[in-house]
């Protein structure tokens, strides 16, 4: 099969024929469509990040959706034919999507939407899961809170806001006055992070209370700035990206709570790949009532093209998420 194949860290993605992967108990295999691409995946391939332990060569790719052609012994609830998607590989041992075919845990994949296109599917999985793990499983948002998401027009913010409506919670949302549109048009109630301090949006919105729920897509100083957002008390502060070192004192002056997300765990480590799937099923039942839906960069990029697309992913011009078509 054809694959984009990672040989050196720092140098691009070489198309390449390899070995179709072999079903193994509790796998399927897929023939992958499309493969979504992440910021993550552009930082495996320059070999700035060592959380992801990835061994070369490799194929990259988080993200996938496609269709499923094989089910290996003890596996139940799939069947040749089906459609799917999930966040099956690309870090650690696990071929990632960046392939033909893929060799996938079946308790890491769903089925996919009848409403979405393979594209629209393969763009979600990482961002829908980690953006549940934050809002519903760590902080268990609600209807009757206050949740701000930082960067709510990006891949992983977009989804924040979806999830958080979807929850009955009130969403607000940082962005560039370019991006304000984006977060109202997602029904989210938009604040202009040049335009305002944390104190002044705090005290508009919140009558300076604090927000019940802060959800940090960007780190750094956006994280020091949701120590000092989030509600005395009761609130809590979640972030994907708790790189740096940092200033606990404000959270801790308002006795909130903090908690990080670590998506990769399970392709990691094995352990909660069950828990993968079933969000990916969550994520699937909100598109199909209309709750949920991604916003996708309009250019198309091939297997061929996967420099390309990282390329894009990396200038920050990409529009939405950035997928590549693979079948």
């Amino acid at each position: 099969m054809r694959a984009a194949v990672l040989r050196e860290f720092g140098a691009p993605l070489v198309l390449a024929e390899i070995d179709k992967p072999d079903v193994g108990p509790g796998q399927v295999v897929v023939k992958v469509e499309a493969s979504g691409v992440n910021p993550l995946d552009t930082k495996i391939r320059a070999g700035k990040a060592a959380h992801a332990r990835r061994t070369l060569p490799a194929v990259l790719g988080l993200d996938l959706a496609g269709v499923v052609e094989e089910v290996g012994p003890g596996v139940h609830g799939f069947a040749p034919g089906d459609e799917v998607f999930g966040m099956t590989g690309g870090v650690g041992d696990v071929q990632g999507s960046l392939a033909e075919f893929a060799a996938v845990d079946a308790r890491l994949l769903a089925r996919k939407p009848a409403s979405l296109t393979a594209r629209e599917a393969a763009a979600l999985p990482l961002v829908v899961i980690t953006a549940w793990e934050g809002l519903v499983d760590r902080a268990q948002i609600h209807a009757g809170q206050r949740v701000l998401i930082h960067g709510g027009a990006g891949g992983l913010g977009h989804v924040a806001v979806q999830i958080t409506r979807a929850s009955g919670a009130e969403a607000f949302a940082t962005a560039s006055p370019p991006r304000l549109e984006v977060v109202e048009r997602l029904g989210a109630i938009p604040i202009d992070y040049t335009a305002a301090t944390v104190d002044e949006y705090v005290a508009k919105h919140t009558g300076g209370e604090g927000f019940d729920v802060v959800f940090d897509t960007v780190g750094g100083s956006v994280l020091d700035a949701s120590f000092t957002a989030v509600r005395t008390y009761t609130g809590h502060v979640v972030s994907a990206l708790g790189w740096g070192t940092h200033n606990l004192a404000p959270l801790s002056f308002r006795g909130a709570t903090y908690s990080g997300v670590f998506t990769l765990l399970p392709l990691l480590t094995g352990r909660g790949r069950e828990h993968h799937g079933e969000i990916m099923r969550e994520a699937a039942a909100l598109v199909d009532v209309g709750a949920l839906k991604p916003l996708l960069d309009p250019r198309h990029f091939t297997l061929a093209e996967v420099a390309a697309a990282h390329a894009a992913v990396e200038s920050g011009t990409a529009q939405g998420k950035v997928v590549i078509d693979i079948g």
